[in-house]
């Protein structure tokens, strides 16, 4: 019998989860990248890894086939947002299912998916698109400070900044089209108003909302963020206005099939939508869901991907937090401590490290700089916030600058 096989196109932090979905299905999972390396320890857990360009079309349509050849390709997919894109085009080709990759291209494009938004009446900043400092400048005024400045294309608040005066304004246009910032496209500049209000994640898969996180960040002026819980604390007419805000921005963008995340503010007019990201979130929000319904996304998302029937029938309903472990400081971290102590106490769901110690630590402002994340759950909000607080209290990390190496 043929060997049945996911093909994943690329990875993302979630990569594990797909690696262990896949083999509960009983599939191969076959990741191209044009680095497979970054994947030995995916390699390491049963999945096989080829290099290949994952930016020529043509290339990876030749690439499968050849597969197709040795294995029964059951579904092509990725959690990456940058190949999402063209992994809708893989599966139309191939006549699996699969996103719709105009929708995604247009999504993955902030100021095209602000249009759309607005054209279709869904409340958004205010938002400019610049090329040059000079239109930077003054959309920055006529919008009036504080203002965000970010990538027209990008993900994980890479190059994201809160800019509260002209000079801050300034420098950060430097730092973006002086080379500061690697740029996935041509250099474009969104400036949007600051939307001031706690900040939410809408986490949906297909066309239903499956939960609402309440997130938080660490300092600013950058966007890293510190934690999130599950569900957010909200009332009954709030979670169903964030719940129809969301389902107008699938409609507006044309999205539906598979997931989705979708960030917000409520502000003083209500939500107001910051960002759709046609992609499943990556660590911990599919844990979080995991741990608080016993919705397992991951499974879903493959499942979707396959042509199998999938089922987000919560089987229970807990209050889940995670905490992000985000370092004060760049230098080179010696070591980490507590996390085997905190792992033992009940209801912590996972203490995970992205690093190892000896690894050189330099914060770059957006969704890298986490080393790692704690997650907790139980029936009751204030047993998993004092259950969170007592397992992040016996973590600790010691990082030498790099300074002080002489």
């Amino acid at each position: 019998m043929t060997t049945r096989a996911l093909i994943l196109l690329e990875g993302a932090s979630n990569s594990l989860g797909y690696v262990q979905a896949a083999q509960r299905l009983g599939l191969h999972l076959i990741i191209l990248s044009a680095n497979p390396a970054e994947y030995d320890h995916l390699t390491a857990e049963g999945a096989e890894a080829i290099r290949v360009n994952t930016n020529d079309l043509e290339t990876l349509i030749r690439e499968c086939s050849r597969l197709g050849a040795t294995y029964d390709i059951a579904g092509i997919t990725s959690p990456r947002e940058a190949v999402y894109a063209t992994v809708g085009k893989l599966c139309r080709h191939f006549e699996l299912p699969g996103p719709n990759p105009a929708s995604i291209e247009r999504c993955c494009d902030k100021f095209a998916q602000r249009q759309l938004l607005a054209q279709a009446g869904v409340p958004i900043p205010a938002y400019r698109l610049a090329a040059n400092a000079t239109d930077v400048e003054s959309a920055a005024a006529e919008i009036g400070l504080p203002v965000i400045l970010k990538p027209a294309v990008g993900i994980g608040s890479s190059g994201v900044r809160l800019c509260r005066d002209m000079v801050e304004v300034a420098e950060h246009t430097t730092y973006l089209f002086g080379g500061g910032h690697i740029w996935w496209s041509s250099p474009q500049i969104l400036i949007e108003e600051f939307a001031q209000g706690p900040h939410y994640i809408a986490q949906i898969m297909g066309s239903e909302v499956i939960g609402i996180e309440a997130a938080e960040f660490d300092r600013p002026p950058h966007f890293v963020f510190r934690r999130f819980t599950l569900p957010a604390l909200l009332t009954n007419d709030e979670h169903q206005r964030i719940v129809d805000v969301a389902m107008s921005c699938l409609r507006a963008l044309d999205l539906g099939w598979g997931p989705t995340n979708i960030e917000l503010r409520w502000t003083k007019r209500g939500p107001v939508i910051i960002e759709v990201n046609p992609r499943l979130a990556g660590m911990p929000d599919p844990q979080l869901i995991q741990s608080a319904y016993g919705v397992d996304l991951v499974t879903g998302h493959i499942k979707l991907a396959i042509g199998q029937e999938w089922s987000l029938r919560k089987r229970h309903s807990h209050v889940a937090a995670a905490r992000l472990l985000n370092p004060d400081r760049d230098g080179t971290l010696d070591s980490i401590a507590g996390a085997s102590q905190a792992v033992a106490i009940p209801g912590i769901v996972e203490v995970k490290f992205y690093v190892k110690p000896k690894t050189p630590i330099v914060r770059k402002g957006d969704g890298r700089d986490s080393i790692g994340h704690v997650i907790a759950a139980s029936p009751s909000r204030a047993q998993t916030e004092a259950i969170l607080q007592r397992a992040v209290a016996l973590i600790s990390w010691s990082i030498t600058p790099f300074s002080d190496f002489g």
